[in-house]
């Protein structure tokens, strides 16, 4: 397989132009965003993210005009995919569209140019349904915010070549990304089955009045939150020791919650036009300055760690 040098992203919205300001952090790459038109302000978004970081040390004023000086806007197919060697895809959520557009990229990219989608939740075999060299396809899951979360889910299909998965993963490290092998395409891959494991018991919890939704976000940022940066569930147990981890495990798990429908509290809120931040309230209520603050501090502390963990 050939070096890769120029990386295509397909869709300049959220995800696509923070996914093009990570590949063009590199030097060595050529980055282009496949748009369907140009507009006046198509920088912004990224000259923004880059703006936010360095006011907090995370990057500079050079690296952020380097940064912009390697992504480039194409509209036209052939010019964007011919000399490809990495397209990444960023398209809505529906199978179809994605299934189309890796079928058209085909059209005009190289044999051996890797074909990537950023699907959180889709399968990847089935994205690669109407390929030609269905090998090719492989799931690469940023999470959002992409430019400042470190982990990119590398997901194998029924077909994805082992070729193709350590080129994908040498890339997305030599990025400064963090990818994980997920070797089966399963929904959630891995990081979202986790996390959706605990949001289950999280609202399962609320639901049978063992806490409020306060007390179960506050058992979790200052309690076993504070290890997961630097240990995992995997690691803890060899910590703790795989007799206590039975041992426990043998105790709890016939406790935990086991319901394979949403919260019934959901459907609830659902009905009620409750809808979270966008609304102002959800499981809990939220003022304007509150719901800022919620944002604004995540986003704080990520461009922190990524001062912090910077190269």
């Amino acid at each position: 397989m050939r070096e890769i040098k120029n990386v295509v992203v397909v869709g300049a919205g959220m995800m696509g132009n923070a996914i093009a300001q990570v590949f063009a952090s590199d030097p060595g790459l050529n980055v282009i965003l496949k748009t369907r038109a140009l507009k006046e302000d198509r920088y912004k978004p990224i000259e923004e993210n880059l703006d936010i970081m360095i006011a907090r040390g995370a990057a500079t004023e050079q690296e952020k005009k380097e940064i912009l000086a390697r992504i480039r806007f194409v509209t036209d197919e052939a010019e964007a995919y011919t000399e490809a060697d990495f397209v990444i895809e960023c398209y809505p959520e529906v199978m179809e569209m994605k299934q189309e557009l890796f079928a058209s990229i085909e059209n005009y990219c190289r044999d051996d140019c890797i074909l990537a989608t950023n699907t959180s939740v889709m399968s990847v075999t089935e994205i690669s349904e109407k390929c030609r060299r269905r090998e090719r396809v492989v799931g690469t899951h940023f999470w959002n915010p992409g430019h400042l979360i470190p982990l990119v889910e590398v997901v194998k299909s029924d077909f994805t070549s082992e070729e193709v998965m350590q080129a994908t993963m040498e890339l997305l490290t030599r990025v400064g990304k963090k990818p994980i092998y997920c070797k089966k395409d399963v929904p959630g891959f891995v990081a979202n089955r986790l996390q959706h494991a605990l949001w289950r018991e999280a609202f399962y919890m609320v639901e049978n009045g063992i806490a409020d939704p306060a007390t179960v976000d506050a058992a979790c940022k200052y309690g076993p939150g504070l290890r997961w940066p630097v240990m995992g569930p995997m690691e803890n147990s060899d910590l703790v020791g795989i007799e206590l981890s039975y041992n426990i495990h043998k105790y709890i798990l016939k406790h935990l919650a086991d319901n394979h429908e949403p919260s019934p509290l959901l459907e609830e809120m659902l009905k009620r036009g409750d809808l979270g931040f966008k609304t102002g309230k959800g499981w809990q209520e939220w003022t304007p300055e509150q719901m800022k603050a919620s944002a604004d501090g995540l986003k704080e502390y990520l461009i922190d760690y990524a001062a912090k963990h910077k190269a």
